[in-house]
């Protein structure tokens, strides 16, 4: 049981963190559109660079489990920030499940911030480290 608890956290990692490696990938080919939905959405387009090195680098920093807490917190309050501001039409039914997809999100984030990285994660390594110094 012990193994599985162990693999689960870089795994939930992993899985948790995909969604903006990707979205923030996926945004620079898609440059152009996304910009004007920002503008649309009274989001200022020329934040888009700094969203899309934030979601990417941010997300990484949650997959090798590196200051994994503070990053939770960052991706946590993205989420519900996002969800706010671009899915609050609870009149349309996907951008209803938009918003509750972010929200989950968050709450995820929520359990890491709350748990940590777990064992194999940048976070535990350097703890352990730096108890044999």
């Amino acid at each position: 049981m012990i193994k599985y608890h162990s693999l689960s956290a870089p795994i939930g990692r992993f899985s948790i963190a995909l969604i903006f490696i990707i979205s923030g990938i996926m945004k620079i080919p898609a440059y152009d559109g996304t910009q004007a939905y920002m503008d649309v959405m009274g989001v200022p387009g020329f934040l888009l660079p700094l969203t899309i090195l934030f979601e990417v680098i941010v997300a990484i920093m949650i997959v090798i489990g590196w200051k994994t807490r503070l990053s939770a917190l960052a991706l946590a309050g993205f989420s519900i920030i996002t969800a706010v501001l671009f899915h609050a039409d609870f009149g349309d039914q996907t951008h209803f499940i938009m918003f509750m997809k972010n929200i989950a999100i968050a709450g995820g984030f929520l359990f890491l911030i709350a748990h940590g990285a777990g064992a194999y994660s940048l976070d535990n390594y350097m703890k352990n480290k730096a108890q044999l110094l």
